[in-house]
């Protein structure tokens, strides 16, 4: 970058020290949520909404829990009102939803915007005009003394016609270009607006302090929100909103400080949709307040079919790494991640089942409709064995002893490199028993008879070798042992014992077992097998043979 210089500090402090907000240690209670989806999310698309579209969302908006949904620029365009009629005359807002409509300080805007809320049950009619240095001087090229008379001009029009009007209104003022407005001037200009509205604790009014291009680092907007609430008249019956867009990536961050300032209100978009690089991503911000433990009072169970909902409607793509959202955030795919998961997740099962603290996961997948299955542990050549024992253990009930399951993450990646794929449970699973479960070539046995004797079992073992079948009769300190002697007398086979594990297959449709075994052969490398059988002996011996075909 050539030229640092040609830029400047384009924002303002607050002129007494405003530091309160950062004692505090989290946001603990849920803020008044606002979707400006249907507008600034609206206005940002290619191709915007059509009317059965924006209904849809307004639905999906609606099952949220969003109880402020700003439907809208009604004097900008034929659609947005035809938009906002059809929602009044068709019944479709819920009692204890209220729409909110914006518009200019401008009278030919003021008043088409109250004729399209003529009968809205209850409505928040926002009006706003900017107040920055840059635009003061660039765009409008008016004084202070004018831009505030603008302001205080628009919000008595907005009184005088909600008393003219029919319906339930509740007013909100925004210096629009806050961040680039000293602290001082954009206090006074909404002092001024209040004065007007003079509201009450029965009629609140909001103001609201848009981020509407990010100027500064957040901890400065911080400082500016809690100046502004703690200077505002009639605090105790003022709404303060934020809205903050996200020119630098920290629309979450200065929300989450805002609310720490002193802010109540959060005007934002599902997943961050809106103009240049977008809002305030709700869907982070209500599920970072859920990771805390903090109830953000908006249901966001059902991820999957929300962000269906939204691509559909909006044509926008929700990023495979968008947080708590994409179809990726909670996948593991390094081998230490999948390891530390399924220990984790052991863990919580055996000791603390109530509370959420499994390593790499910052809430439950399943709290937004995810599963562990397809969602979490997935396996490619980067996994390892904890990953592909999870997956074996918790989808198809197999506990493969520890150093089996080594051998088994080293297959897995070995034919994820070659095809250069995830490989997905069924895979696996199919991997695993092409690989360990019952091989009978080149080695097989087709009979064995025991006999308990002198403390002792003696067998008799009929096996194949390559076309060739031969008896062989041994002795061991128990049924394996003997089998595994007389195979290793017939055909000369060096190796020991290492390893044997079995469990019951409690997922399986019928009663059967699943034995382990592992050899070590004369390298000192493990050869292991897996036999699966209603007799559990049968199934020892099925994976004995396997290890030994296996070396």
């Amino acid at each position: 970058m050539m030229n640092p210089s040609k830029y400047q500090r384009q924002y303002f402090m607050p002129p007494v020290k405003c530091m309160k907000w950062a004692e505090k240690e989290y946001v603990d209670k849920a803020p008044v949520w606002c979707s400006v989806d249907l507008r600034d999310g609206n206005q940002a698309l290619v191709i915007p909404m059509s009317l059965e579209q924006k209904i849809e969302f307004f639905k999906l908006l609606v099952k949220i829990g969003f109880k402020e949904i700003e439907v809208g620029f009604p004097a900008a365009s034929e659609t947005e009102y035809e938009f906002l009629r059809t929602l009044i005359e068709q019944n479709l807002i819920p009692q204890d939803v209220t729409i909110q409509v914006l518009t200019q300080a401008r009278e030919h805007i003021i008043r088409k915007t109250f004729e399209a809320v003529k009968g809205a049950p209850k409505a928040i009619v926002h009006v706003y005009n900017s107040t920055s240095v840059a635009q003061r001087e660039q765009v409008f090229k008016k004084s202070k003394e004018e831009i505030l008379k603008i302001a205080v001009d628009g919000a008595a029009l907005l009184k005088k016609l909600a008393d003219e009007t029919e319906g339930n209104f509740q007013f909100e003022y925004s210096p629009e270009s806050f961040t680039g407005t000293e602290p001082e001037y954009a206090l006074e200009v909404c002092n001024a607006v209040l004065d007007v509205w003079q509201p009450t604790a029965d009629n609140k009014c909001i103001i609201n302090l848009p981020v509407t291009v990010q100027h500064s680092m957040p901890h400065v907007y911080a400082s500016q929100v809690e100046y502004m609430c703690e200077n505002l008249k009639y605090r105790e019956n003022v709404i303060v909103s934020l809205h903050p867009h996200n020119d630098r990536g920290c629309g979450v961050a200065d929300s989450e400080m805002g609310l720490l300032a002193g802010a109540d209100r959060i005007e934002g978009t599902l997943f961050g949709n809106g103009e240049r690089t977008g809002n305030v991503d709700i869907v982070t911000l209500g599920m970072n307040m859920y990771s805390q433990g903090v109830d953000p009072k908006l249901d966001f169970s059902d991820m999957p079919h929300i962000c269906e909902i939204y691509e559909e409607c909006t044509g926008m793509k929700v990023g495979e790494r968008s947080p708590y959202s994409g179809a990726l955030v909670f996948a593991a795919f390094s081998g230490s991640h999948q390891d530390a998961i399924a220990k984790g997740m052991h863990w919580r099962d055996d000791k603390d089942p109530d509370h959420w603290n499994v390593p790499y996961l910052p809430i439950d997948p399943t709290d937004v409709g995810r599963n562990y299955d397809a969602d979490v542990i997935r396996i490619n050549s980067q996994s390892g064995k904890g990953g592909v024992g999870y997956i074996l253990e918790t989808k198809f009930g197999l506990n493969l002893p520890p150093k089996m399951r080594e051998a088994m993450g080293y297959a897995t990646k070995a034919v994820s490199d070659h095809k250069h794929k995830e490989l997905h449970p069924d895979e696996i699973f199919n991997l695993f028993k092409q690989t360990f479960e019952n091989i009978t070539e080149p080695y097989s046995i087709n009979e064995v008879h025991f006999q308990q004797k002198d403390g002792g079992i003696i067998t008799k073992v009929t096996s194949t070798f390559r076309g060739k079948t031969i008896t062989t009769e041994a002795s061991g300190n128990g049924r394996l042992d003997a089998v595994s002697n007389a195979l290793k007398k017939a055909y000369e086979l060096k190796y020991s014992l290492e390893t044997y594990q079995e469990h019951a297959l409690e997922r399986s449709s019928s009663s059967k077992a699943i034995a382990y075994v592992g050899i070590k052969k004369p390298d000192g490398t493990l050869a292991w097998g897996a036999g699966v059988d209603a007799d559990i002996i049968r199934a020892s011996i099925d994976a004995l043979v396997t290890a030994i075909n296996n070396r």
